[in-house]
């Protein structure tokens, strides 16, 4: 690569970064700013820092509850789609077939068709399961959402690993159980925390199903919680910033501390499948 390409490369790898932290960091300033301050002085840093929405968002509102609503719901969400996704595409993996082919394609169509076109159909379902008004009616449906691009991912991740380590661990007596819990989950984390980012992103920013199914303000999310803050004539942006703020939070910790594992998940799944 010549000085002018790397040049360029870190030109437009800096212009990207900027378009993707300024909104963070707008966000994060004006959250500690006054309400009037916010819309003289957008975009620097606070001349009258408060905490008023932040000791709003915690106190008067509930946005506790809505918080462990949403944790409950995400981290359930999470692993049961890693558990059934890792399962399948070990499965899917191994079994050359016609059959496995045509199983492969019926849950990845499920990439290119939105659940939400099932939504009515959905509704039905949960209140003939009773589940209308709770978190748990919210779980199914995101495990349906996540398994498509888990099963991608992880089956282009089991596919570059040798099919020798199986054969060997076979001839040692091993059984597919154990083959599956101590040889291929292990190899899969870097897989596993790309499937994690992805679908903790889609599931904790969700907003359509929490509003379909839940009235209850004992089981809303944080991402309908939010959006109560935005009136029809008026919003208290200090508030509504501070708990779009707080909401950020467990997203950026989870990148953070797996962003190596993911970007090895992304480059190894792209080497074969």
């Amino acid at each position: 690569m010549s000085r002018k390409q790397k040049a360029f490369t870190y030109f437009a790898l800096s212009l990207w970064a900027f378009v993707a932290i300024f909104p963070i960091w707008t966000l994060i300033i004006n959250s500690f700013k006054p309400q009037k301050e916010i819309f003289s002085n957008p975009f620097g840093l606070p001349q009258n820092f408060t905490l008023d929405g932040y000791k709003a968002v915690w106190l008067k509102g509930n946005f506790g509850a809505y918080f462990l609503n949403t944790i409950y719901v995400t981290v359930i969400s999470l692993t049961l789609i890693i558990f059934f996704g890792s399962l399948a595409a070990y499965a899917l993996a191994k079994w050359n077939s016609k059959a496995s082919t045509a199983l492969y394609v019926f849950f990845i169509a499920g990439l290119m068709i939105p659940i939400r076109l099932a939504t009515i159909d959905l509704v039905r379902i949960m209140q003939f399961l009773k589940l209308q008004d709770t978190i748990w009616s919210l779980i199914p449906v995101y495990i349906a959402m996540g398994m498509p691009i888990s099963i991608f991912i992880l089956t282009a991740f089991v596919k570059t690993l040798p099919r020798e380590m199986f054969d060997a661990a076979k001839v040692d007596g091993a059984s597919e159980w154990r083959i599956y819990l101590q040889i291929v989950l292990p190899l899969l984390r870097p897989a596993m925390a790309t499937v994690a980012i992805f679908n903790m992103m889609k599931i904790w920013n969700d907003f359509w199903f929490p509003l379909v199914f839940i009235r209850a303000e004992k089981s809303r999310t944080v991402a309908l919680g939010v959006s109560l803050l935005f009136g029809q004539y008026r919003t208290d942006w200090t508030r509504a910033l501070s708990t779009l703020s707080l909401a950020a939070i467990p997203i950026l910790m989870l990148y953070i501390l797996l962003s190596r594992e993911f970007i090895k998940g992304l480059t190894a799944g792209a080497v074969k499948g």
